[in-house]
């Protein structure tokens, strides 16, 4: 039986990922400290194994003994309030990530799965993105996410510690936040609707988005976890876009 760890397991990406683990038979132990705050509740496997504990701040080595997959989703994971809070941002999206690799690397763990964001490629690169493409980070969120890659790259070149980096286009769908103004677009205007009031455009809403799936996200992330690659950059989107005004009316017509 395989075992797998999931941080940040608790919340919409990470209890996805804990359900299709359990499915396929692993032993799951999940490290969430329940944080965040865009989450109405957070959710949970009778068949996992839960810890609630900060990846920053807390010992959480020994829940990484015998573990083949980590999948490394802890984080400060909106761009406006790590705007107002840089240094929590920094604290748990870099140092957190450099100790959940240390913990990984000292117990063996066979693969890592990062999972970062499509935001660090800017403004500055042309559509499609490639992974190849220079970062232009313009928040502490998606700097703080491309600092944990780099920190990912330098363990798999001085330890050989493998690990797959995941940039994910705009994720939505069961278990999507929808609390606060902050929420990711889709969360935002299905409960906006519900309450019967006007979905909040920014701009004329024509700016256009890549929007995937959750079952696609949760595919990726098994994938990578069994693929015989050692290390690389994958984006994780459809390909296609929509504008934020055609979301809105697909949502509320």
């Amino acid at each position: 039986m395989k075992t797998s760890l999931v941080t940040g397991g608790c919340g919409f990406i990470g209890s996805h990922i804990v359900d299709s683990l359990v499915d396929m038979g692993h032993r799951v132990v999940v490290i969430d400290d329940l944080s965040a705050p865009e989450n109405e509740e957070f959710y949970y496997n009778d068949k996992a194994e839960y810890w609630k504990k900060d990846i920053s701040k807390d010992d959480c080595s020994d829940h990484f003994n015998s573990v083949d997959w980590v999948f490394h989703l802890a984080a400060r994971s909106r761009i406006q309030p790590t705007i107002g809070n840089p240094g929590e941002c920094f604290e748990v999206n870099v140092v957190g990530t450099q100790r959940v690799l240390e913990w990984s690397r000292l117990n063996s763990v066979s693969k890592l799965v990062y999972s970062s964001t499509s935001s660090l490629y800017g403004q500055q690169n042309s559509i499609p993105f490639q992974p190849n493409m220079p970062a232009s980070c313009l928040n502490p969120y998606s700097m703080s996410k491309w600092m944990g890659e780099q920190v990912c790259k330098l363990y798999f070149q001085l330890y050989g510690l493998e690990s797959i980096v995941l940039r994910y286009f705009n994720v939505y769908g069961p278990r999507e936040p929808v609390k606060g103004s902050y929420a990711p677009v889709i969360g935002l205007f299905k409960r906006q609707s519900q309450e019967g009031r006007k979905m909040t455009i920014v701009g004329d809403g024509t700016q256009r988005r890549d929007f995937t799936y959750i079952s696609d996200v949760v595919d990726a992330n098994i994938k990578a976890a069994s693929a015989s690659v050692a290390h690389n950059i994958y984006n994780i989107g459809t390909g296609k876009n929509y504008s934020i005004m055609e979301i809105a009316k697909m949502i509320d017509p």
